[in-house]
């Protein structure tokens, strides 16, 4: 939280001023103390831990950021060797969760899916029945570990193949991609996703992991929390706004066209996926700014360049007629599109880096504990007389 937040009353509105209809949705209030990620709009900082997300792009790896965000402080080299492997001792998914997984219509979505899938792993979880600080610990670890597992197998499954078996030797992002191809990514490919994975590990207290700490508040499991931060990822205001993004650009289908196709949405009120943000609002998304470099790279390495060259026209004609700039989920669509990730996968993805932040924050709620239990301004009617029923009109 900025220093500004935490002087601010707990629960009340961080301006100090009563709670408005333009404040709905709990727009900036301070719901709680979390010592995981602050995110400062003024400045246009993200900081994990108290490290600023650049840094952490620039030097850190997404296993590294994961157990800074558990333990809150970086890991010696032995903590990270061992952490690297109880992850990939952990990646394959219980048979049983497969066989379920085979039985699920083609058709289904890839979040619905995932949603399923990790409830359905609480059952087969050797600590199912623990809640300890150590089983939950080792919980997260193991719902870091497979969640890769799960959106891969997925998208094997629903293509009639057989899901790919985890092998050793892999990162998080190398496992993922060689479990969706089968092939073994390149450096390049293989980077990109690991910064775009440190870069959604958390975003503070976003809808999605609201409504994880909101059940693991209830003292619920560790399973049951992140099937509630999935069910809120599924919404289409908060994931799937990076799909949005790339169907956008296909339906532009050149440069020419996207002045006029923005101006005809903007005229029709419709809105345009990638921009503006709750937080960020006259600053840039940090995370936008890797991902734009990245998706410049990956364009160049394709000798394709269409979609960013496309994406910059936009920003600019969003900057100038609304001045409104692009978010995280701008950029991450045409970088993910380059990396040959399926569209629909897009938003699981994000689940895979953003299993980190849910677990971290889970675990932050479980360690000092109190129901969330906010209040409602009643704006309903007072003082009504019952009418019996056969005196109703």
């Amino acid at each position: 939280m900025t220093t500004a937040s935490s002087a601010a009353k707990v629960g009340a509105p961080a301006t100090g001023a009563p709670a408005t209809k333009e404040g709905q949705g709990l727009e900036d209030v301070i719901a709680g103390p979390s010592g995981i990620c602050e995110v400062n709009g003024d400045e246009g900082r993200l900081i994990y831990r108290g490290y600023d997300i650049h840094d952490l792009a620039q030097h850190s790896t997404f296993e590294e950021t994961t157990y800074l965000l558990w333990h809150g402080e970086l890991p010696t080299r032995t903590q990270l060797a061992e952490l690297q492997e109880q992850l990939q001792a952990n990646r394959a998914l219980p048979p049983e969760v497969l066989d379920l997984m085979r039985r699920f219509p083609k058709s289904s979505t890839p979040m619905d899916v995932l949603r399923t899938a990790v409830s359905a792993l609480q059952l087969w979880d050797p600590q199912e029945n623990d809640d300890s600080d150590g089983a939950n610990h080792q919980k997260a670890l193991r719902l870091t570990a497979q969640m890769p597992t799960l959106v891969a197998s997925w998208h094997r499954l629903r293509s009639g193949q057989e899901a790919i078996p985890p092998k050793t030797g892999h990162n998080t992002a190398e496992a993922f991609l060689y479990m969706l191809t089968g092939d073994d990514t390149d450096d390049i490919g293989e980077r990109t996703l690991d910064v775009s994975l440190i870069l959604h590990a958390d975003h503070e207290l976003n809808a999605s992991t609201f409504a994880a700490r909101v059940t693991a508040a209830t003292l619920s499991d560790m399973h049951s929390a992140i099937t509630s931060a999935l069910g809120a990822l599924i919404g289409p205001l908060h994931g799937g706004a990076n799909e949005g993004v790339i169907r956008m650009l296909q339906e532009m289908g050149d440069i020419s066209h996207v002045e006029p196709y923005l101006k005809g949405q903007l005229e029709a009120k419709r809105r345009i996926m990638g921009f503006g943000h709750r937080v960020y609002r006259h600053v840039d998304d940090p995370r936008a700014t890797h991902l734009r470099e990245m998706s410049r790279q990956l364009g160049q390495r394709r000798n394709d360049l269409k979609f960013w060259e496309m994406s910059r026209k936009i920003e600019e004609v969003m900057l100038r007629e609304k001045d409104l700039r692009a978010n995280v989920d701008f950029y991450s669509a045409s970088t993910y599109h380059a990396l040959g990730i399926p569209i629909d996968l897009f938003t699981p993805v994000f689940a895979v880096s953003r299993i980190a932040g849910w677990t971290a924050h889970v675990l932050e709620q479980y360690a000092n504990n109190r129901l969330i239990r906010p209040r409602a301004d009643y704006i309903g009617p007072r003082n009504l007389q019952y009418v019996p029923i056969e005196q109703r009109q």
